[in-house]
């Protein structure tokens, strides 16, 4: 077996699907096997992929045993001389997982790689390659010097946003969205550390791959990443999830060697939490104000345009995607070709939404596709619809 794909749901069975589909196709003339572990949704994702995806492998936990621990249950199962360990909520092209299989064929040093993750609009996601968070390089970050001078090598460390993001390139840390891992490697220096529930287990993983005497590397093999509300940066669960890695990180590896910046790193870390959490409250605040009536409000209400979708696709699922956005309250426009949108058209829209059928779209093509857009300054989400689910998928909802 030369792959074993590793995805840890948690209700998100829309996204699971589509991202199964994407993986069905890029696993395409490859020795390759699926694994599926789900942490106990109440959403019956499994029932529902099994629907489309027979040929899965799948582990139903009757609890949520966090991101880790279910992750090493599949390893340990899977046979795949290399193991990919894939987010639900992305889209992988049809060529990223051979891309990355020939890269870690003929990299022997190669312990593990990365590959080029897009944010929702096209965007460039900075997660795609990082430094690791020594003492330094996090207090560059929290401080935002990291985000004042991304291109520093010194201060820009964390994102590592001085290398070319279209060429292959040494990293330190992978993330976990996407982590495509040496089996021979995973003997050597163990399985994910289940001390972390969610979060900071990716960048454990790959300190652990440098120590081991392996590299990690950047691969520009493409796929979107929709980053659910467990990533949401305002989420309380993220920040209660991700400065917990964090501390938990730090203290394993680092306590020893920087005890009189022990105490400093903890303050730094639980203060940028408290920010959060206050940043997540105004937040609401805001939301509420926004909601109460115009009498009770003083400042004037604004008068919103409905949300737009642009529309990629045939006749007969254009039809049934206005009938979908009618019902959701969305306006709905049909386009022929993404590269021909107008700037005044996608100035009026929310969401670029494809037809990801077969004989309609590559996953690719949607991918880049959505790149162009927003190289062109067009702020659009993408969404994408079934013909097979008749499910229209957003960043934020799914509707059917």
């Amino acid at each position: 077996m030369k792959l074993s794909v590793v995805i840890v749901n948690y209700n998100v069975k829309h996204f699971l699907v589509q991202c199964l589909d994407s993986v069905h196709r890029a696993i395409a003339g490859m020795e390759a096997d699926v694994w599926v572990i789900d942490n106990a949704s109440s959403d019956d994702s499994i029932d529902y992929a099994r629907r489309f995806f027979p040929n899965v492998h799948y582990v139903e936990n009757k609890e949520n045993v966090g991101f880790a621990c279910a992750n090493n249950q599949a390893i340990r199962a899977s046979e795949g001389e290399y193991v990919l360990l894939l987010n639900p909520d992305t889209i992988v092209g049809e060529t990223t997982l051979h891309t990355c299989v020939d890269f870690l064929d003929s990299h022997p040093e190669a312990g593990a790689t990365g590959a080029c993750m897009l944010n929702r609009d096209g965007s460039f996601a900075r997660e795609s390659r990082r430094g690791l968070p020594t003492p330094l390089t996090a207090f560059y970050k929290m401080s935002g010097l990291c985000s004042l001078m991304p291109k520093s090598h010194r201060f820009g460390k964390y994102y590592m946003g001085y290398l070319n993001r279209d060429e292959a390139n040494q990293i330190e840390v992978i993330s976990g969205a996407f982590m495509m891992i040496r089996r021979t490697t995973l003997d050597a220096i163990g399985l994910l550390d289940e001390d972390y529930f969610m979060y900071g287990e990716d960048i454990d993983l790959s300190y652990r791959i440098l120590q081991g005497g392996w590299q990690n590397w950047y691969v520009p093999a493409t796929l979107l990443h929709y980053k659910g509300e467990s990533t949401q940066k305002t989420s309380a669960r993220y920040v209660h999830n991700f400065y917990n890695a964090m501390l938990i990180f730090f203290d394993k590896h680092f306590r020893q060697r920087y005890r009189l910046a022990a105490l400093l790193i903890r303050l730094a870390v639980y203060g940028r939490g408290a920010i959060a959490l206050v940043y997540q409250m105004l937040r609401r605040c805001h939301k509420l104000l926004k909601s109460i009536p115009q009498h009770l409000n003083s400042a004037k209400p604004s008068e919103s345009a409905a949300e737009r979708l642009l529309f990629v696709g045939t006749d007969d699922a254009w039809m049934n995607v206005k009938s979908i956005c009618q019902k959701a309250g969305l306006e709905a426009q049909r386009i022929e070709d993404c590269t021909l949108i107008s700037d005044e058209v996608a100035a009026q829209a929310l969401y670029l939404a494809f037809q990801t059928d077969a004989e309609s779209h590559l996953y690719e093509e949607v991918l880049r596709c959505m790149q162009t857009c927003h190289k062109r300054g067009m702020q659009l989400n993408i969404g994408t619809y079934s013909t097979v689910t008749h499910t229209l998928i957003l960043p934020n909802d799914t509707f059917s």
